[in-house]
């Protein structure tokens, strides 16, 4: 099973930057690293006129699209339940690292990314899977704190948890 690990903050924090360096970094010291995001409406990957939407919108559950670059599955609800965390992970493939954006009710350990001007409470105060803080400004969380900016230290901390 893949280590998970997820960069969790509230919305503007700086979360998906994050994320992206994370994975530049992980990726350059070679490993295998799959992503999973909790998007909390609506989304598409692909758009009106496309062939793929147009099966969607004339019925299908599912839908694959693929070419030499890659491929996708788009799974329809259609009214059912989201899926849960533990469905959504199974459904990944087998990878080095799996780093969460969002699920932040979740139980996995996580780095919050504080934004410079916060509107809302630190998850660290209630989330014990927080392990660690990243931000702009030092703070007195109790819990190891990087500079957002600083990946390589936070890669080294990510690692090191599973160590």
């Amino acid at each position: 099973m893949a280590r998970i690990f997820g960069i969790a903050g509230w919305k503007n924090s700086g979360k998906t930057t994050l994320v992206e360096g994370v994975v530049r970094e992980l990726v350059r010291r070679g490993l295998r690293v799959a992503t999973m995001k909790h998007a909390h409406h609506g989304f598409d990957i692909d758009h009106e006129g496309r062939d793929s939407y147009r099966h969607r919108e004339a019925g299908a559950s599912e839908v694959i699209v693929a070419s030499s670059k890659r491929w996708a599955i788009v799974h329809e609800l259609r009214g059912a339940d989201e899926p849960s965390f533990q469905e959504m992970m199974a459904k990944l493939s087998p990878a080095d690292i799996v780093i969460v954006e969002g699920f932040k009710k979740e139980r996995y350990p996580k780095l919050e990314v504080i934004g410079p001007a916060p509107k809302e409470a630190p998850l660290y105060l209630s989330d014990e899977s927080v392990v660690a803080v990243a931000g702009v400004a030092p703070l007195n969380a109790g819990l190891p704190y990087f500079d957002r900016n600083d990946i390589p230290a936070i890669v080294d901390f990510i690692l090191g948890y599973f160590n």
